[in-house]
């Protein structure tokens, strides 16, 4: 159903802030909260007295301070965050397992910047040990992901219009 289709959240500044559905963004629109900034070419939803174009990207008409977002850490996101592929050889067939790149014993914590996404071969290779011992190395170092690269990672991109709003383009 085209209500279901998503819609990107703008703060009044165009920062990202979250995404809804088109239901909930027409809403929002018909009573005056947000401002469409892009609509999905053609399609439009019908009621027996309007016609309303579907919105793609929408803008809050009021400024909102969001405080910061956290992203919670899980094994889902560690291996969203890390696209399904292991940090050290980059394949992604098969189970992945969350691999501490500071093993705990050497104190290495669960946190994003500890945590990588690994298949169970190079985990099995790595075993105990820093990365450096096991003669591996990561392709990436590991970060904490921010509201941004969460909608640009893990929600996806629905459309193409929201390129520019997220920092894509």
């Amino acid at each position: 159903m085209m209500v279901n289709s998503a819609v990107l959240v703008l703060n009044q500044n165009y920062e990202p802030l979250s995404v809804c559905s088109a239901r909930r963004a027409i809403i929002m629109q018909l009573l005056g909260k947000v401002d469409v900034v892009e609509t999905y070419d053609g399609l439009k939803v019908h009621s027996a007295t309007r016609s309303i174009p579907l919105p793609s990207v929408v803008r809050l008409s009021w400024y909102v301070n969001v405080p910061y977002k956290r992203i919670l850490l899980t094994r889902k996101n560690i291996i969203k965050r890390d696209r399904h592929t292991c940090q050290y050889c980059g394949d992604k067939k098969g189970m992945m397992t969350v691999d501490h790149v500071i093993p705990k014993r050497f104190r290495g914590g669960d946190t994003w910047e500890n945590l990588v996404c690994a298949c169970a071969s190079c985990n099995n290779k790595k075993g105990d040990r820093p990365p450096e011992q096991a003669g591996m190395r990561l392709s990436r170092l590991p970060r904490r992901p921010n509201h941004i690269t969460f909608i640009q990672s893990f929600i996806g991109i629905s459309d193409e219009r929201w390129k520019p709003y997220l920092f894509l383009d």
